[in-house]
């Protein structure tokens, strides 16, 4: 049985920070790594012990085994904990991990590889009989080959990267006129995302739901699951919202889904934690990929067994047995997690970057995170801030728990879906357990442009914080007479730009003149803010803006900045792609740059018609948001 007394974790960001708090529980030492962009980062301070791998871009850090080696010598680690993301799936990361004399906290590199190949999976799959979709998987990638082998299939398809997921170098094709634009482009995907640009072709479903099986397994032959989780609610394909058990499924199929799950897992001798996918369309379901780690959503399955699945991984990596049986494993309650990322819901989910004003997680519930206020958000990483978790004795009493949670939680500085997770919470089709991976085509397509606008009490609100005191000491300067003496207001928001007065009251109360209308506004007023330089951040029950104080907003900025043809980067980014030069002539739509942010591609297209005038950045050149990328002389 091997000990682990130092436990590095190959790792960063709420992950890190997980893993160290059950080994902390465990009297097991930590190390972290990180990266330049990471320096002080909560991760490092989580962890015992921290070594610098330097870099920024993943590939230049947590992706570089030698590095992580490296580390680990240096620091006097026994054992390497990959987390979930990076290298964790990596099978050649795993044996560099065994050669050097260290405990590899994951399956076998075997396992790993024979899973991790999504041709190969589906060949074992369906050799031990768990079902699979209609689909190709052959070595041979000709176009020519993909496109008969669509055919054959019949449409719409689904092209995936036989070496990765994540939603990357996936493509849903409806026709075959398609089908050889997204084949090129899902391959480049897949090469850049995993170097390896192999595809597989499936039948695609018609909004089937996506239900995954945790399964466990020790080193003496005992194989188990620990029920199913749906995760059907995605955007990109990448989940947003994960719970278990999944509403809604006849006790019998829970029953198979678990029986092919483990089945599936035992083809390739699996130890340790990993997650089964599958695709279900009523009482049918499909092998879709194995996950060769421990998955984002693994909270929810802890918070209805009771179990601390990184726990058990450590176990099994030292070489222990699982005590239970299967039939002992009886899940009690609901369990609901979201996924609160840096994004903009409004702008196609487009990851954002930026400086953490205020954090405030809510209390209550489970938030795994590795959020600090006066934090920098890297655009080199993922966008997930933290996970929310509810647990209840109802779907019902979680998804109530978890809404309130939502409310009180806090993050002002930058663009988050926090507000949009709350909708999401309390669409009549969700409650109603209507779930499909096409659920937010199906009921946000149209408004996820049209998050909620603030009121004429909200914009009244905002003009008496703008002007507010913060503290005791300016209250009493500012307003120690008798007399009440107007203050002047003016904000703007997107397009609006509202002036008008405030009166404030000696007790923090205030009365706000705005737009032909008096509001009163007392001093416990229920709502979130900060104010930072001209900028104030506002959360309600009913949304959450940021206004600006006698300025214009950055929203009327970007419009002037189309208006006039030039393209600004949205975000911090690596430029991917250029499709223009300048002289070339371009219509409303057509796409210019293409920016690669927070683990996506993003394609910037052009807001007018005209001639292109210049280019002012090159491929792989990093750029900061409101960086002038392109401009175009408007047609006409």
């Amino acid at each position: 049985m091997s000990a682990i007394q130092r436990l590095l974790i190959a790792n960063r960001g709420e992950i890190a920070c997980r893993i160290a708090r059950t080994a902390r529980r465990m009297g097991i030492s930590t190390v972290a790594v990180f990266s330049d962009a990471d320096a002080g980062g909560p991760h490092v301070h989580a962890c015992d012990t921290a070594v610098a791998i330097g870099g920024n871009a993943p590939g230049e850090s947590y992706l570089a085994v030698d590095k992580i080696i490296a580390a680990a010598r240096r620091s006097g680690a026994d054992a390497i904990h990959p987390g979930y993301g990076f290298l964790s799936e990596k099978p050649a990361f795993a044996r560099a991990v065994l050669e050097a004399g260290l405990v590899f906290v994951g399956p076998s590199p075997d396992a790993m590889e024979a899973m991790g190949d999504k041709a190969l999976a589906r060949r074992r799959m369906a050799a031990a009989g768990v079902p699979v979709l209609p689909g190709y998987d052959d070595p041979a990638q000709h176009e020519e080959r993909l496109v008969e082998a669509a055919r054959r299939i019949g449409f719409p398809v689904m092209i995936k990267a036989a070496a990765g997921g994540g939603g990357r170098g996936m493509r849903l094709v409806h026709a075959e006129a398609n089908l050889p634009a997204a084949l090129r482009a899902a391959g480049a995907e897949a090469a850049s995302a995993f170097g390896d640009d192999r595809l597989i072709l499936e039948r695609a479903l018609p909004e089937p739901r996506h239900v995954e099986v945790q399964v466990f397994g020790d080193r003496h032959g005992h194989l188990l699951h620990l029920g199913e989780r749906d995760c059907s609610i995605q955007r990109r394909h990448q989940k947003i919202l994960e719970e278990t058990p999944a509403p809604g499924l006849p006790a019998a199929l829970r029953v198979r889904l678990g029986e092919a799950a483990v089945r599936a897992a035992a083809t390739v001798g699996y130890t340790g934690a990993g997650t089964v996918e599958f695709l279900l369309q009523g009482e049918e379901f499909f092998f879709m990929e194995m996950n060769t780690r421990l998955q984002v959503e693994h909270p929810v399955t802890e918070a209805i067994t009771g179990l601390d699945l990184v726990e058990w991984q450590v176990r099994v990596a030292r070489g222990e047995a699982l005590p239970w049986r299967q039939e002992e494993l009886a899940p009690s309650g609901h369990a609901i997690e979201v996924r609160l990322c840096a994004e903009d819901p409004a702008a196609d989910f487009m990851p954002q970057s930026g400086r953490v004003e205020r954090w405030r997680p809510p209390e209550g519930v489970r938030t795994d995170h590795a959020v600090a206020e006066g934090m920098t958000l890297s655009p080199f990483y993922d966008s997930m801030l933290a996970k929310i978790v509810a647990h209840g004795p109802t779907r019902e009493a979680a998804r109530e728990k978890l809404r309130d949670a939502l409310a009180d939680t806090v993050l002002f500085g930058v663009t988050t879906n926090r507000a949009f997770l709350a909708r999401l919470l309390d669409h009549p089709a969700f409650t109603a357990e209507e779930l499909s991976t096409g659920f937010l085509s199906s009921h946000f397509a149209e408004a996820l442009d049209r998050s909620p606008a603030p009121g004429p009490r909200d914009l009244a609100l905002a003009a008496w914080l703008s002007v507010r005191p913060v503290d005791a000491l300016a209250t009493w300067l500012g307003f120690s007479s008798a007399a009440a003496i107007p203050v002047p207001v003016r904000i703007t928001h997107g397009e609006m730009d509202l002036e008008g007065t405030a009166v404030l009251g000696r007790d923090g109360s205030a009365t706000v003149q705005l737009g032909g209308e008096s509001y009163r506004f007392d001093a416990q007023e229920p709502c979130q803010w900060h104010r930072r330089g001209g900028r104030i951040h506002l959360q309600t029950r009913t949304g959450e803006w940021v206004f600006h104080d006698r300025r214009l907003s950055a929203r009327a900025v970007a419009q002037a900045a189309a208006r006039d043809g030039r393209v600004l980067a949205p975000m911090n980014g690596r430029v991917a792609h250029v499709a223009v030069a300048p002289g070339a002539a371009v219509r409303k739509g057509d796409v210019l740059i293409t920016l690669d942010a927070m683990k996506m591609e993003h394609a910037l297209t052009a807001r007018v018609s005209g001639t292109v005038l210049s280019v002012g950045v090159v491929e792989n050149e990093q750029v900061a948001p409101g960086r002038v990328l392109v401009e175009i002389a408007p047609a006409g």
